[in-house]
């Protein structure tokens, strides 16, 4: 029994001792790195706050022993190199022998309008070459620059990614609608319009004459719909249905369709096209003093020319017009913000209508 216990504590220190060297191995076998900075223009970080950066995502890999930055900027300092300006290759396999780096890690980071171009490269100091580079591009979108960085040395260093990541890989990756021929701004709308002629002159009279008290303008709260059928690079004609409510401070909200022939070029738009409106409209005439009056239904024959116009006392009709858009598309991330202006004619009134539309969406890959 003695020689039993004597063989198994001997098997369990052996066992103990391989497991150490085991592990002292594999850290012994981890190559260095060291990152002297990263390229960037058009970002809110420097070249040094690039490669710190890059530097604390690579250390979470653990596949390298990152050499640590202070002593790498000792060294360089020593030998006189400017780190900000270290991106050559030959000048990175020097930086590289004078840290003791088995590998270089350098790149750039770069705004190309609505794009962010990340470029990584694996550089071997002992064979001077560049081992692997990676090159991916981006929306534009700071906040996301870590996710980027992320993304961009899981896949220099081959290394799979969670499924978190790969969601957020969707929102960042590969410039979403990019082009002209994929950019869609259907959504939400809010704004002003702004009336002149009898129609604001209806709107300010008093109820008791059949007005609405109110002011010559008006909210309008609508939804833009959008179909794409000609499309050429930059180019697209479209159809745009806008239903909207109009007015609905007033207590009499009238609802619109507008249906627009659409031509878009780089973010420009230009519209036209047939609105429908529907509003409370009466029959009456204007007497001696200047008042409007609703039209008897007795049949009392009037000394008066009688007309239509809008009245609140009246039926709800449909009347048409023409209206005139002009817009551009701003875009913030991955948020499309349209800005239009937009015209149209009130014949049956003789009045003009003037408003501003300013609508968002979220743009998104197809």
């Amino acid at each position: 029994m003695k020689k039993l216990r004597i063989a198994s504590f001997i098997l369990s220190t052996l066992l103990f001792t391989l497991d150490g060297l085991h592990a002292q191995s594999s850290e012994t076998k981890l190559k260095s790195i060291a990152i002297v900075s990263i390229d960037t223009r058009g970002l809110s970080l420097d070249n040094l706050s690039m490669g710190n950066l890059v530097r604390l995502e690579l250390e979470k890999t653990q596949r390298y022993e990152v050499l640590d930055k202070y002593d790498v900027a000792n060294r360089l300092k020593a030998a006189k190199i400017r780190p900000e300006e270290a991106f050559g290759k030959s000048q990175l396999v020097a930086v590289g022998k004078q840290v003791g780096a088995d590998f270089m890690l350098s790149g750039s980071v770069e705004q190309y309008g609505d794009k962010l171009i990340y470029i990584l490269r694996l550089i071997d100091v002992e064979k001077d070459k560049i081992l692997k580079s990676d090159v991916k591009e981006y929306i534009y979108d700071e906040q996301y620059i870590q996710v980027m960085t992320r993304i961009s040395l899981a896949s220099l260093l081959d290394i799979k990614m969670d499924e978190v990541y790969e969601e957020k890989l969707q929102s960042v990756e590969s410039p979403i609608i990019a082009d002209g021929q994929k950019l869609k701004l259907s959504g939400p709308r809010f704004g002003m319009q702004f009336y002149t002629g009898e129609l604001a002159d209806r709107l300010m009279a008093p109820k008791s004459e059949g007005g609405y008290e109110s002011s010559p303008y008006a909210t309008v709260f609508a939804y833009q719909q959008e179909f794409q059928y000609v499309s050429s690079g930059d180019f697209q004609v479209l159809l745009e249905a806008i239903i909207a409510i109009n007015g609905i401070e007033t207590s009499y909200a009238s609802p619109s369709l507008t249906l627009l022939n659409g031509l878009r070029y780089k973010g420009w738009d230009f519209g036209f096209g047939p609105v429908f409106r529907f509003s409370r409209t009466a029959e009456g005439y204007i007497d001696e003093g200047g008042k409007w009056n609703l039209k008897p239904n007795d049949g009392t024959e009037l000394n008066y020319e009688t007309f239509t116009t809008i009245d609140s006392r009246g039926n709800l009709t449909l009347s048409t017009g023409l209206l005139l858009a002009v817009g551009k598309n701003f875009r913030s991330g991955h948020i499309n913000l349209p800005v239009n202006f937009y015209y149209s004619h009130v014949p049956s009134l003789d009045s003009h209508v003037f408003g501003v539309m300013l609508g968002f969406n979220l743009a998104r890959r197809k």
